[in-house]
């Protein structure tokens, strides 16, 4: 398998977009159900552009094709921060170059793609989702509601190459550039073999700007010198006329503020070099900068500010990641990067814009936003299992708990933000109950995948594919995966004892995913009325003494194959242990009737109070082929 990246041409992701939908209510494997609709009018101003919510993916994996940038805005991203593009843009890149076991960490820092790719990548996404957004009617508001921030590093000289000026230009002007027309002929031939979409296409093409981005994220290497991050920035303000914020590094704490940090919240074993930390800016020298930039950038009646933090240096003392230093990113880096935050807008009095990309996540992301910083963006967050779909979660819990709109930073509440990040759990290393979640044997050699949940299951249920089912809210599907290999649902929804939960994919990031109560809503809300019997064995008779889970178990899957059979218990009453012993407030008595009512339909014969001994000859004389005896186990587990 290649490690190149080979972009899809802007027809091809056309087609793939619209045939995906049109089969399985998807777009690049998201379900139309998590796609993110704005359901008011509301917005944030950030760089004098109204966005509809200020968060999105930071420069990095998650903006580097188009279609990581389509999925991110399909899922509640409106900002942004386009992939970093650099004049070495042919560099080999050493693989694995990210690495998220719980911090995050990467040695890669600016696009795999060149300089000409990127850019058609960010002009193909900016086209399409200006006609997602028409098609399937996810916002209201009449503007885009999102914007674009372009990403450059990584001193002057690069940044002044004619590669690097011609995308900062054609971003900021789009129709200079010949794929801008192209594009909008591409799209308007495609209207042909979509004429249900042709009125949202047709508004895209008349409305749609040119003008893609005119703000932009300075990216500089660690250790570059003060008096170079201020002349970029001087040019990227007086020449290029951008919006800019200066993303700063979080060693302008200090090596031995860092270090207490982190040992605070129990990460002592991430290795620093105090090297980095002392080439690398102060802070000192960062505040007057910081002034001198602010004024010019108002002399220019443009936006200045910086975006907290950049990663952290830190040594590689594993064999997870080539080279001898990683960077470090996620929920280490939080309470780093808020207590930077809390000191640089101490020293400014709150009037210095702050964007922030930390370890932002769900725990901490109303507060952040609370203080004034914004906008927030994410990274390896999403790298996390759930993905692109954890930015919905984040914009609907925006949409919901909406901020004062304002320019400046509230230092007090922020203040106490990072203090409070010192010593929050939520942010300390944890230690995870297992490390290892591969399964005992070989894969298949195509479709080389096998959830460790399914494997751990005794029947191997199918889990990931009930759970799909159950998030597309497909019920019935849900419920027919499980019964194509568990006869009780009802009854294992509430006590099985679930070995899949020990290897849950999330177990080592945060908690398992509640597979059992998922099975239990499937088995609620699911209906299978018409399962479908073979009728080879129609005429063999089967007898079952015992209809505890076993017997009840047995006449499932015998009656499903076809056979006659009939089950006979000496209670009163189908369940055994289940019902006899577990107490009530564990599992109701409608819950295990449930399941006898589903045999039953099946056309299964119950015969209660049966008292007789047991004699084999009896049945056979009674024209019963087989006998199967589950009469439970009287000694307990050892």
């Amino acid at each position: 398998m290649t490690d190149k990246m080979i972009p899809l041409s802007f027809e091809r992701l056309l087609e793939w977009i619209f045939t995906e939908y049109d089969q399985n209510n998807t777009i690049f494997g998201i379900h139309e159900l998590q796609f993110y609709h704005k359901k008011n009018d509301s917005s944030y101003n950030v760089f004098n552009s109204s966005i509809e919510e200020p968060i999105g993916p930071a420069a990095g994996p998650h903006t580097q094709l188009a279609q990581n940038i389509i999925v991110s805005y399909l899922c509640g991203g409106r900002f942004f921060e386009l992939k970093t593009v650099q004049k070495l843009d042919e560099l080999e890149i050493e693989k694995p170059c990210i690495d998220a076991p719980d911090e995050g960490y990467n040695t890669e820092w600016s696009t795999e793609l060149t300089v000409p790719q990127a850019y058609d990548e960010y002009l193909k996404a900016w086209f399409i989702l200006h006609v997602l957004k028409e098609i399937f009617g996810l916002s209201k508001n009449e503007k885009p509601g999102f914007l674009f921030n372009m990403s450059v590093g990584y001193d002057l000289a690069g940044i002044k190459t004619k590669k690097i000026d011609d995308i900062i230009e054609h971003l900021k002007n789009a129709e200079p550039n010949p794929l801008y027309n192209k594009y909008r002929e591409v799209l308007k031939k495609f209207i042909v073999s979509i004429p249900q979409y042709s009125d949202s296409i047709n508004k895209v093409l008349q409305e749609i700007s040119p003008s893609i981005s005119d703000s932009i994220t300075l990216s500089t290497m660690h250790g570059c010198p003060p008096e170079e991050i201020e002349s970029i920035c001087e040019y990227l303000i007086n020449e290029k006329e951008l919006h800019t914020f200066v993303k700063l590094n979080p060693t302008l704490l200090g090596y031995d503020r860092v270090r207490d940090i982190l040992n605070g919240q129990e990460f002592s074993h991430i290795v620093l070099n105090r090297d980095s930390f002392e080439k690398d800016l102060q802070f000192e020298a960062a505040k007057p900068m910081l002034k001198r930039l602010m004024k010019i950038a108002q002399s220019k009646r443009k936006k200045f500010g910086v975006k907290l933090s950049n990663t952290l240096a830190v040594t590689n003392k594993d064999t997870q990641l080539p080279g001898d230093e990683k960077y470090m990113s996620g929920r280490a880096l939080y309470p780093i990067t808020i207590t930077l935050a809390s000191e640089i807008a101490s020293a400014f009095d709150g009037t210095l814009p702050i964007s922030y990309s930390g370890g932002a996540s769900y725990w901490n992301i109303k507060d952040i936003l609370k203080t004034g910083i914004k906008p927030i963006t994410f990274a390896t967050d999403l790298l996390k299992p759930g993905g692109y779909v954890r930015l919905k979660q984040l914009a609907e819990i925006i949409e919901e708990n909406r901020v004062e709109n304002k320019d400046t930073i509230d230092v007090h509440r922020l203040q106490e933000l990072a203090k409070n990040a010192l010593t929050d759990p939520q942010f300390a290393r944890k230690e995870f109950p297992s490390s290892d979640l591969k399964i005992e044997k070989d894969l298949p050699l195509f479709d080389c995948f096998i959830a460790p949940c399914k494997e751990r299951c005794p029947i191997h249920q199918d889990v990931p594919e009930y759970v799909r089912a159950i998030e597309e809210e497909r019920f019935d599907d849900a419920l027919t995966i499980i019964y194509a290999k568990n006869p009780l649902p009802n009854i294992t929804g509430y006590i099985c004892d679930h070995q899949c939960q020990t290897k849950c994919a999330r177990w080592n990031y945060e908690q398992t995913v509640s597979i059992r109560e998922l099975k239990k809503i499937a088995a609620e809300k699911g209906k299978v009325r018409n399962l479908k019997l073979e009728t080879r064995n129609s005429k063999k008779r089967i007898a079952i003494l015992g209809a505890g889970p076993a017997g009840l178990a047995a006449a499932f899957f015998l009656r499903k194959y076809g056979f006659d059979v009939t089950v006979f218990e000496k209670e009163t009453h189908a369940g055994g242990t289940v019902r006899n012993i577990i107490p009530g407030f564990r599992i109701p008595d409608e819950v295990i009737q449930k399941d006898i009512y589903f045999l039953k339909q099946m056309g299964i014969t119950f015969q209660f109070n049966y008292k007789n001994r047991f004699f084999v000859k009896d049945f056979i004389d009674g024209g019963f082929d087989h006998i199967f005896i589950g009469i439970g186990a009287h000694i307990p587990r050892k």
